[in-house]
């Protein structure tokens, strides 16, 4: 990491000025949010004023009612053709006058595949921007974290080239490996205990043991820790877990565990690892315990806070981080997507169940779809998968939003993405100045979730009917099913109970049930696949077969709680403890995916053309 400049004093004036710059910044975006928005819907359309994309649909004003009457409301597929065009090296100005400097993968899937959504150069200076406000709006709330450094553990993730030579990547690996971040000016905000070659390693056990290593040996200075997701937080600890001793012994040596190849990441942590006995007791004291209850803070003594995102699918981590943290304010900072950075909470002390963030106008121009729950016990959220004409106009500004309505989140941004359906459902929580803060709901149509992983019913259908082909040889037939995702252990996993009916008088051996795993695995998409693989944040499928009858009492249960006779249908996925509590206490035999499934960075097709 660059040094400290040698004037302290003068440095923390900077700090301050700069500080009080962001929040001005903050406030004078919040206080005329429409007039940023028409500003930036104007240069984003003037600027691609010939692309094809909007040639093709007859704008031919930057006019915000012309926009809106001209342009369709759009999800990924209708730009599919498009990005494939541009992916395989076609250069001529298809949806932005700009170059597209790479392709940032989203966590989303289309036909089993990450998306792939297009980027320019001048997006990482907009997403830099972001950055810049989370510490002085933290600052506000927790003062002197300038005197003491971040303990984040950040990774980056598998890479592929597309046909046409662009690398297509997540969007953090994407900013890590830029000159800004890399080559960032030292920021008392930006003094992360991990120095930038143990986070850019792409061997995920030498990132993690090294980044942990140098967390440990800094221990006393650490006043933040956190990771980007909260499930990324839990599963350093539960490495911390697995291999203290060996830690602890490097920090009573000096040296490190011979399993770290890598000459960058042995070079910059030799400049922080000295021996020390007197730590290395410490930490084998502390570690060998039977409770890990509050290892946080009494490993990290000095930490303030979490700093993870722990809204959506994240929530069901918070008990565990309550555990391991001794109930240290768990923070939100900031609400991003490959797409496009879109806000910050500007009130990150506040509980997790209470988050909201002020999108930034200047990041994109922003619309809303109104949503609306169906009525009955599941409340489900009915968002239709196309518009007709009478929906598209439905659409809002970010001004026009009303206190407590649910909106789909529809982004038009600078890298050539016109009103395009992000699938995040947000409700208003309240305002800044006349800027709207929106509670995170969720992603729409996820039923299970682990970790960046997304999967849909449709696709958990097609997996599940995949799998169950295994069993036709023994006249077995899956009478119904649920899932849900297991987060009790480290990483968390899939669970999916199956109530079977039995016909043939062949007793079904193990081996089959696990083939029936690892069927459903190599059905799910790329990004579940890549964290079974490569990334190891989730663990092996399962499934349990359970009683007949169970999903009889699944039903009676839920008819007792006030569900409709006449419209109930098994949920295809169940969070509900109390019936999940039901579902285990009559499962009969449980099968583990025996192997990881097949999985490569890219996509197929291209691993098909190389």
């Amino acid at each position: 990491m660059p040094e400290a400049p040698k004037k302290p004093t003068d440095h923390h004036s900077s700090i301050m000025e700069k500080n009080s710059m962001a929040i001005q910044l903050i406030e004078e975006v919040t206080s005329n949010p429409d007039q940023v928005q028409q500003r930036v819907l104007s240069e984003i359309l003037t600027v691609n004023a010939d692309v094809e994309y909007l040639r093709r649909h007859g704008l031919s004003s930057a006019d915000r009612a012309t926009f809106k009457k001209t342009m369709p409301v759009i999800t990924y597929e209708d730009i599919q053709t498009d990005i494939t065009r541009i992916a395989n090296g076609d250069k001529s100005p298809i949806l932005c006058s700009q170059p597209i400097s790479e392709f940032l993968t989203s966590s989303g899937t289309s036909g089993g595949e990450r998306k792939l959504m297009p980027t320019i150069e001048q997006e990482l200076e907009r997403r830099s921007l972001l950055y810049s406000l989370l510490m002085p709006v933290m600052s506000q709330f927790v003062p002197d974290l300038e005197k003491g450094k971040g303990m984040y553990f950040l990774f980056i993730k598998s890479e592929a080239k597309t046909p046409g030579g662009l690398a297509a990547r997540p969007v953090l690996t994407s900013y890590y490996k830029s000159t800004h971040f890399k080559d960032r000016p030292y920021d008392p905000y930006t003094n992360y205990t991990s120095p930038n070659q143990t986070i850019l390693c792409s061997d995920s056990y030498q990132s993690m043991y090294s980044q942990m290593l140098c967390g440990l040996c800094l221990n006393k200075q650490v006043l933040r820790v956190g990771a980007v997701f909260a499930s990324g937080f839990i599963r350093a600890i539960r490495f911390l877990e697995k291999h203290w001793t060996l830690l602890s012994h490097d920090i009573r040596t000096g040296s490190i565990n011979p399993q770290i190849t890598d000459p960058d990441v042995r070079e910059a942590v030799l400049k922080i690892l000295k021996p020390d006995p007197k730590l290395a007791d410490f930490v084998e004291a502390e570690c060998s315990k039977k409770s890990w209850q509050g290892i946080i803070t009494r490993l990290w003594p000095n930490t303030k806070y979490v700093d993870v995102i722990v809204t959506g699918t994240m929530s069901q981590y918070i008990p565990t981080l309550d555990y391991y943290s001794n109930g240290l304010p768990l923070v939100c900072t900031m609400y991003a997507s490959s797409e496009c950075y879109f806000g910050v909470n500007l009130n990150p002390m506040c509980k997790p169940s209470e988050v909201s963030y002020t999108l930034i106008p200047t990041m994109a121009y922003f619309e809303f779809l109104p949503v609306h729950r169906n009525n009955g016990v599941t409340n489900s959220i009915n968002v239709p998968k196309s518009l007709n004409e009478k929906e598209q106009q439905e659409l809002v500004d970010l001004a026009d939003v009303k206190l407590g309505q649910e909106y789909e989140l529809v982004v038009t941004t600078y890298a050539g993405l016109y009103r395009y359906r992000v699938g995040d459902v947000l409700r208003v929580a309240g305002f800044k100045n006349k800027a709207p803060q929106f509670n995170f709901i969720c992603r729409k149509n996820v039923v299970l979730s682990i970790d960046a992983d997304k999967t849909d019913e449709v696709e958990l259908q097609n997996a599940v009917k995949n799998g169950v082909n295994h069993l036709m040889p023994f006249d077995a037939i899956l009478v119904e099913y649920t899932s849900y995702a297991d987060t009790s252990t480290i990483p968390g996993h899939y669970v999916l109970f199956w109530e079977l009916s039995i016909n043939g008088s062949t007793v079904i051996p193990p081996s089959v049930f696990e083939d029936c795993c690892l069927s459903i695995e190599e059905s799910l998409n790329s990004v579940y696949r890549q964290g079974r693989v490569s990334d190891k944040s989730i663990g092996p499928l399962e499934i349990r077969v359970v009683e007949s009858g169970t999903f009889d009492k699944l039903m009676d249960y839920a008819i007792s709680l006030g569900a409709s006779i006449n419209q109930y249908k098994t949920p295809r996925c169940v969070k509900f403890a109390p019936i999940i509590e039901l579902l285990n206490s009559r499962v009969v035999s449980s099968y583990l995916s025996p192997k990881c499934p097949k999985w490569a960075p890219g996509h197929k097709q291209w691993n098909n053309m190389n």
